[in-house]
C-alpha cells in the first residue's frame, strides 16, 4: 500500500514522464529509511523530513528526465554523489542504466554499497576516490554518455572534474539552485579549455516548496586536453578563470 507521500511522488514524476512501479516505490521507501538511519551516525543530508526528501531529493534527482532521453542512454557518471543523488533516484527508475558513482569521502561510499545491496541494485559501480584521479584512469578518462554534479561546486571547478568523464558527443548536466548567472560567465573559459560548450540552461521549480533549480547543459566536443584536470585539490582552490577575473575571485 502506498501513502499520501509516495501517491503525490507518484503523481509528480509521472509529469516527467517517469511512471513508478510500486516496487520502484518501495525501492524508494527503502532508501530514504537507509538515509534517515546512516545520518544519525554521519553528516549525510540536512533534510531528514519524509516529504522534503521525496521532493527536494528524490524529485530533484529526477529532473534529468526532462533533458536527458534516459532510454537510449548506457552509461552515466555522478561526481561527488554525497548521499546519492542524483544517481540512486535514476537507477531505480531507469534499471538499464550503467551507472558509476564517484565520492572522495569513504564512509559515504560505504553508505551507497549499503543502499546498493539493499535496494538490490547490480547497475551501479561506486568508487571511492578524488576526481582528479580518477579522470585520469584510461577506463573513466572520456567515456561516460552523461556525467551529473549536484551542488558540488561552483561550475568553473565543476567543469574540470567532471568534463573529462564524457566522451565527446556526451553531456555534462550540473543540477543547480537559484541564482546562476555569475558563475555562467565565470564558467565559459574553462569550458573553452576543456573541448565543451554550453548547450541549454532549464530553470525548473520544485512542486510543492516552489524554489528554483537550474540544469545546466554542457556539451563535449572533443577528448580532454592532456593538461586536464589538475593535481587534485587545485580546481576548486584555483578555478580555472580568465585572468582577470582570477585575480577579483577569492
Amino acid at each position: 500500500m502506498t501513502d499520501i507521500i509516495q501517491q503525490q511522488f507518484s503523481l509528480q514524476v509521472g509529469k516527467l514522464g517517469i511512471q513508478l512501479s510500486n516496487q520502484q516505490l518501495a525501492q524508494f521507501e527503502t532508501y530514504y529509511c537507509l538515509l534517515v538511519e546512516w545520518n544519525e551516525k554521519m553528516n549525510l543530508t540536512g533534510i531528514t523530513d519524509r516529504d522534503a526528501v521525496y521532493e527536494k531529493h528524490f524529485f530533484d534527482s529526477l529532473t534529468l528526465a526532462e533533458v536527458v532521453p534516459f532510454d537510449t542512454t548506457k552509461s552515466l557518471a555522478d561526481i561527488g554523489s554525497g548521499a546519492g543523488f542524483p544517481s540512486i533516484p535514476l537507477a531505480i527508475v531507469f534499471p538499464h542504466l550503467q551507472i558509476t558513482i564517484i565520492d572522495a569521502l569513504a564512509k559515504r561510499i560505504r553508505f551507497l554499497e549499503e543502499v546498493t545491496s539493499q535496494l538490490g541494485m547490480t547497475n551501479i559501480t561506486c568508487l571511492h576516490g578524488r576526481a582528479e584521479d580518477v579522470a585520469r584512469k584510461r577506463e573513466h578518462r572520456d567515456q561516460y554518455d552523461v556525467v551529473t554534479a549536484r551542488a558540488v561546486a561552483r561550475l568553473a571547478a565543476l567543469n574540470e572534474l567532471c568534463l573529462p568523464f564524457v566522451r565527446p558527443g556526451g553531456v555534462f548536466i550540473a543540477m543547480k539552485g537559484t541564482d546562476i548567472s555569475t558563475e555562467l560567465d565565470e564558467a565559459r573559459y574553462s569550458l573553452t579549455k576543456l573541448n565543451a560548450k554550453i548547450l541549454d540552461v532549464k530553470q525548473l521549480m520544485l512542486p510543492t516548496e516552489g524554489a528554483d533549480r537550474h540544469l545546466i547543459i554542457c556539451s563535449k566536443k572533443g577528448p580532454t586536453p592532456s593538461t586536464y584536470p589538475r593535481k587534485s585539490g587545485i580546481p576548486l582552490k584555483t578555478p580555472l578563470l580568465k585572468p582577470e577575473k582570477a585575480n577579483t575571485i577569492k
